[in-house]
């Protein structure tokens, strides 16, 4: 109004007096000049206009009569400024509401939330509809609606088709005349600057084909054509990995009808859409959303909904992402929700959120990285890492379009970036504000620019409103309103500071003046306060500087929140348990919560979710079923992670206890004059316990109440109702009672005519159940009829059929005698259904009812019956159950005959474990034994048969654990020494200190003397005598008898060929004798190298070899030195024997032997390998590694793989691969290889070496592809120098090298250009060289 007074002044400005004229800006005269030139002029234009003609011409009269008329005059000014002076005071006490309002809807702002959220309708065709629901919010919210995702925009609608309203907090969608296409899910999105919330609805539009709707209704001809699609199985969590694909898939029962194709997906409750990255599409009876790559950001609670006649139908289920394998072992996981905030023209604020898992050591900060979108150029934001979760981003482009993404760091390394922010563009966030738009002449517009109205403004003012916006550990950020006018040039600005107190300024940005009012300053003092003021400048000059700002402590560091408390576990499912806690109080707001979870017994913790979560209850699935585990939660928040909360108490992963479904499954197995025997089947979720009972009720067709049959549970599944009417007709329907109190009622059971039966056929068995359910068999089990006929029942017959159909294949063609039956040659993966008859010497009765649907299918953690021999040697039979309750029981029988007979077993059971010892083991317990567990929903059952071959091999391995031997590695070997001596000596296995040793020598104990000196070393396994003067007195039979601790064994040697030692020891060795035996080596190339070497040789004396008593020609012998030397290259198994070396002449012979068996002969000696995950300790084998067993110790403690020690194998290599090394694993590492006869040690010493620094991989390159080092090409490593050399430099060695070098810590590359000339175009200076050296680069 106020602009119009304006207009009217500036066209009628002759006809007003200076003392009524009105200060107005330069901007108000702009904007009502332009609105004067506009055809937008009020209805009383003209009869103001004629007015003012008309007080002209009375003002020239006044002139003529001004003595008269001055009183008069005066009078009116002195009135109209007290009018003025009226409007004025008005207008500063309605500034001053408005302030005040301003200030208590700060004060009580609050987010958005819907008191009366949105609900369905549904509507006949061409009937309005209005959708409402109430919102509380302050200050009062933006409102949008949507239509299936759309926003709804009533301009582009047809005129009138949509009305929306706002009125007191009310929001209302107003459709008219309603068709078959509004027929959707609208949604409103209400949000202001604390929040956001949404509301759905379903509106439904019915075709109307005439008054009487009821059977002509569209629904009413849909439900005759097909019946609605349903979801075929739950969603289950799906589990995935970052940066890889995912497929969420949803099953139904049948195909959608054309109005459930309209699926929406939602993740935490926002709807998703096709993308990029995203593919959401129905095909045969299957919905899916695919992510091609997946983030963190993925992770959530996804929710399908599927359109109904009534409404729609959703199911939900949380997706995870977990962290991609670090590149550093140790390293953080990624950050995640990386957004932009206070985006201006030369700066923003980027936030993020922390990740859940910090590698094992605390995270030490962040790095940021920036680039222009369309570039993959990444640039770093920060030198040193960033605290918190929130840095201000300085020195952008305006108008230019960035991404960013963030890096954690710790001890160990640097994580993989998190996924990219969205583009954000830099801009003037003001300039809107500094833009007047007035519309005229049905759509055109003028564009009034506040800059261009300052002109006059040269020297531009100071700020104001300087203060400090953010205050962090790392940084402060400033914040400063623009000068008012601010004039048409563009202003910059330079910050100073001061230290509180202090008159003393310093310019903080003089190299480089800001753009945009805002600012941050890093590396400030901490502790030390200070104050900041701004100066604005153009390209006339500087302004005076702002007030200062209210003084700041630097370094305030951010504290974490407290972790939530009063976190309980329940139980939920088998896979799963809930979690619950408190949220936080006292007015923190966390970004989410962190849950962790770890198995009893050990102690690293696993992250459950990547993603915070925002609610204070979560289900945690994917857990091993009755495995116990304890759980923690940790808040999120700016400043990182809280600590832990308090660990939950034990619990065990199993259903939790629920009341039971209803039985079904009614039959008739009896029936008298005024008595029913009723049967049915159990519930099939009994509830996660025992049920402990049946209630029955009745219902006679003639009456309208149904009555109770018992009172008390009835404990079996079958029951007698007595004084019943005959002739009636009655139905039955029952509940399943269990700790967690009473089911659900079973729906009715068919009619059935109480009327004795009187047929001689028997009756139908009942119970007919299937166990041991596997890809192509399973066991059927029924119980025998109540009702006999006209004799007992001599055997069944077995029918089968498959489900969806109604033929049914008699199984046995002779009857059998049992009631169980294995069935065989099933199809994998088919549904079949059985049932059975009995058979009396009058006939065969009717058919049982059918059993339950089964698919021969071998379910996934299926365990069978294990046999085998326990540590005590005692034979047991075993079965893990995959599941079980607190009151399941392990049953146990044999033969089907019931349990086995308690005097000749004893069963132990411990957690889901049961065990079946055999007292005494003999031909008395063969048989086939089966094991059921109780009281669970899906079959858990097994059987195995022991027959006489497996209890021989049994008795055989128990006889050898309860008489255990000592293994022999070299059996009895004769050793004539230097001096004379006679060394009887053989080797067993390591000896614990304990071990004793009694040697026989023809049937008398030895003692160690000086002629027969006795050696037991324990440690080695060595038992050695000496004798010093071998005479016949010594010959005869030796044995070595052993004991340790229960191992035992005994070995001996009958020394009865004298002649060869009496003609050694008489002449004293004066032929050629073997001072070292044959031994054997392997080479670096896998080459089995024999040797020996003799002594007292002469020029005729012969050398020759043998191989299993033949003689072998490929033998080289020196008879300078007396070494004989037999090379394998490539042994195989038929150089597996034993090998002879002799040596002879006219005095006399000797020989040496040596056996050489299987592939423990092929490796290597163990080699050390750096690696860029740790250290590689290996061997190198050729031949039969498939005979070895290999096992590794590392200070005699054997040795198992794990997480951070992997052993393994491939046709040439074993090897042991220690991740991550410290100092623990310093010390000697042996590898023991069996192959089945003799052993084999191979050790080695890792001490000094396992640092935490492994040398580097080198690459060299040249133009980006591998050099080969070859020829002309030389690399040559001295320490931490690497050194190339190009010999015969020519035209073609021009070219980019580089050199990439990398360890577990990170890599490194160096580059150098090398430019070849041709002679005389060398530059002044250069001289040629025929070859070139370059490039020595130190590896610190």
């Amino acid at each position: 109004m106020k602009l119009w007074n304006l207009v009217w002044i500036l066209l009628c400005a002759p006809a007003f007096g200076s003392e009524e004229e009105e200060t107005f800006s330069l901007s108000e005269l702009s904007i009502a000049a332009a609105l004067a030139l506009t055809s937008e002029i009020p209805e009383d234009y003209k009869l103001r206009r004629e007015a003012a003609i008309l007080e002209l011409e009375q003002r020239g009269q006044k002139r003529i009569r001004f003595g008269n008329d001055m009183e008069k005059l005066e009078k009116e000014v002195i009135q109209n400024c007290r009018l003025l002076r009226v409007r004025a005071d008005r207008k500063a006490l309605r500034r001053k509401a408005r302030v005040e309002k301003e200030y208590i809807e700060l004060r009580s702002g609050r987010p958005p939330m819907f008191w009366i959220p949105l609900r369905v309708h549904a509507v006949w065709e061409r009937m309005e509809v209005m959708l409402a629901c109430t919102v509380l919010a302050s200050p009062p919210p933006q409102v949008t609606w949507y239509k299936n995702g759309v926003r709804i925009d009533p301009r582009l609608a047809p005129a009138g088709k949509y009305r929306i309203k706002n009125k007191f907090g009310m929001l209302t969608l107003h459709i008219s005349r309603c068709s078959m296409e509004d027929s959707a899910e609208y949604s409103v999105e209400v949000k202001n600057q604390y929040g956001e919330a949404y509301s759905f609805a379903t509106v439904l539009v019915r075709k109307y084909y005439g008054k009487e709707s009821g059977f002509d209704s569209e629904i009413y001809k849909r439900s005759l054509m097909a019946r609605e699609a349903d979801f075929a199985f739950p969603l289950k969590a799906l589990f995935s990995r970052e940066k890889e694909p995912f497929t969420l898939s949803c099953y139904f029962s049948s195909d959608l009808l054309e109005h459930q194709r309209d699926i929406t997906w939602f993740r935490d409750g926002e709807m998703l859409q096709n993308s990029k990255h995203r593919e959401l599409k129905y095909k045969d009876q299957e919905a899916s959303v695919t992510v091609s790559c997946a983030y963190k950001e993925d992770e959530g609670f996804y929710t399908i909904r599927v359109p109904s006649l009534d409404g729609y139908k959703e199911q939900t289920t949380y997706v995870f992402v977990r962290d991609a394998a670090a590149e550093t072992p140790g390293a953080p996981g990624s950050p995640l929700n990386v957004k932009c905030h206070d985006v201006n023209k030369d700066s923003l604020i980027l936030s993020w959120v922390a990740p859940s898992d910090n590698g094992g050591s605390p995270v030490l900060g962040y790095y940021i990285e920036r680039c222009v979108v369309g570039s993959e150029n990444w640039v770093p934001c920060n030198d040193k890492p960033v605290k918190t979760c929130r840095y201000p981003v300085l020195g952008l482009a305006e108008g230019q379009t960035y991404q960013f993404r963030v890096k954690a760091v710790n001890k160990m390394g640097i994580s993989h970036p998190s996924k990219t922010s969205d583009p954000v563009t830099t801009y003037d966030p003001s300039k809107d504000k500094r833009v007047t738009v007035i519309p005229y002449d049905e759509g055109r517009t003028i564009e009034i620019f506040k800059d261009d109205l300052e002109g006059h403004i040269k020297i531009p003012l100071p700020p104001t409103n300087v203060h400090a916006s953010e205050v962090r550990e790392d940084y402060v950020a400033l914040a400063w309103d623009e000068p008012d006018p601010r004039g048409k040039e563009p202003l910059k600005y330079y910050v100073e500071m001061s230290i509180a107190g202090s008159n003393s300024w310093q310019m903080v940005n003089l190299d480089m003046p800001v753009n945009s009012p805002r600012f941050a300053l890093f590396d400030l003092v901490k502790g030390k306060s200070y104050c900041f003021r701004v100066r604005s400048v153009n390209k006339y000059g500087i302004s005076e500087p702002s007030l200062p700002s209210e003084p700041v402590t630097a370094g305030a560091k951010l504290a974490t929140l407290p972790p939530p408390s009063q976190v309980l576990a329940f139980r939920d499912t088998k896979t799963s348990v809930v979690l619950q806690w408190d949220k936080l109080k006292d007015g923190f707001e966390p970004l989410g919560y962190y849950i962790y979870c770890r198995e009893t017994g050990t102690e690293e913790w696993q992250t459950v979710n990547n993603k915070p979560v925002t609610c204070n209850e979560f289900t945690v699935p994917g857990l091993q079923p009755g495995k116990e585990y304890v759980f923690c939660v940790k808040s999120v928040s700016e400043a990182g992670l809280s600590e832990s909360s308090p660990e939950t108490d034990p619990i065990i992963v199993r259903p939790a206890i629920a009341c039971p479904s209803a039985p079904h499954g009614f039959v008739l197995l009896n029936c008298g004059k005024t008595d029913m025997t009723i049967g049915w089947k159990p519930p099939k979720r009994k509830g996660g316990t025992k049920i402990l009972g049946y209630f029955l009720d009745q219902h006679d067709t003639s009456e309208l109440d149904w009555h109770e049959v018992n009172t008390q549970p009835i404990p079996q599944r079958f029951y007698t109702v007595r004084n019943l009417e005959e002739g009636h007709l009655y139905e039955f329907r029952a509940c399943a009672m269990n700790m967690a109190g009473v089911g659900e009622v079973s729906e009715p059971s068919d009619l059935f005519k109480c009327e004795e039966w009187t047929m001689p056929e028997p009756g139908p068995p009942y119970d007919v159940k299937c166990t041991e359910i596997r890809d192509s068999s399973l066991k059927l089990h029924w119980e025998a009829p109540l009702y006999i006929g006209a004799g007992p029942v001599t055997g069944y017959y077995v029918d089968m059929c498959e489900e969806g159909s109604e033929e049914w294949k008699q199984i046995n063609k002779q009857s059998v005698a049992t009631t169980h039956m294995k069935v065989s040659d099933l199809e994998t993966g088919k549904c079949y259904i059985f049932r059975v008859r009995a058979l009396n010497k009058a006939g065969i009765g009717p058919a049982s009812l059918p059993s339950d649907p089964v698919v021969a299918k071998t379910k996934p953690g299926t365990n069978e019956i294990e046999l085998g021999v326990d540590e005590e040697g005692f034979i047991y039979m075993a079965f893990e159950a995959p599941e079980k309750n607190d009151s399941s029981e392990f049953i146990w029988s044999k033969d089907n005959e019931g349990p086995p007979d308690a005097d000749r077993v004893q069963t132990e059971e411990k957690g889901n474990k049961s065990k079946l010892i055999l007292k005494d083991p003999s031909e008395k317990d063969l048989g086939t034994y089966s094991v059921e567990v109780t009281d669970v929903d899906d079959d858990i059952s097994a059987s195995c048969t022991l027959t006489k071959e497996d209890l021989d091999k049994l008795l055989k391995r128990s006889h050898e654990i309860r008489n255990p031997l000592i293994k022999l590695i070299s059996g009895w070997n004769v050793d004539v020494l230097e001096k004379g001596e006679v060394r009887l000596w053989l080797e067993v296995e390591k000896l614990s200190p304990n071990a004793k040793l009694h040697l026989i020598f023809n049937d008398k104990e030895l003692t160690s003397t000086p002629t027969h000196k006795i050696n037991f070393v324990k440690g080695k396994g060595l038992v050695e005598l000496i004798i010093q003067n071998f005479c016949d007195d010594d010959k005869g039979m030796y044995t070595a008898q052993l004991q340790d601790g229960k191992a035992k064994n005994q070995f001996t040697l009958v020394l009865v060929d004298e002649c060869k030692w009496k003609f050694r020891i008489k002449y004293r060795l004066p032929c050629p004798h073997f001072i070292e035996n044959l031994k054997w080596k392997v080479t670096e190339n896998c080459e089995v190298v024999l040797t020996c070497k003799a002594t007292n040789l002469r020029k005729d004396t012969s050398f020759q070899w043998f191989f299993n008593k033949k003689a072998r020609a490929d033998g080289v012998f020196d008879p300078q030195t007396g070494i004989g030397t037999l090379r394998i290259k490539k042994i195989t198994k038929e150089d597996e024997g034993q090998y002879k070396a002799l040596v002879s002449d006219d005095r006399g012979e000797d020989y040496t032997q040596l056996d050489l068996t299987k592939g423990a002969l092929s490796a290597t000696p163990l080699k050390i390998q750096p690696t860029e995950e740790g250290i590689k300790i290996y061997t190198d084998v050729k031949y039969y590694t498939d005979y070895m067993k290999t096992t590794w110790y590392h200070k005699d403690k054997r040795l198992e793989s794990r997480d951070r020690l992997k052993a393994g194998s491939t046709m040439n290599q074993i090897w042991l691969h220690i991740l991550n090394p410290t100092d623990a694993d310093k010390g000697k590492y042996t590898l023991e290889l069996f192959d089945g006869n003799n052993s084999r040690k191979l050790s080695t010493d890792l001490s000094g070496q396992g640092k935490l620094n492994p040398y580097p991989e080198i690459t060299w390159f040249k133009n980006e592809k591998v050099i080969v080092f070859k020829d002309r090409y030389k690399m040559d490593v001295k320490g931490t120098v690497v050194t190339i050399t190009i010999e015969k430099v020519c035209n073609e060695d021009t070219g980019k090298y580089s050199i990439y070098v990398k360890n577990k810590y990170g890599s490194e590359t160096g580059q150098v250009t090398i430019s070849v000339y041709k002679h005389g175009d060398i530059p002044t200076g250069m001289e040629e060289e025929k070859s070139f050296r370059f490039l020595p680069v130190s590896l610190l």
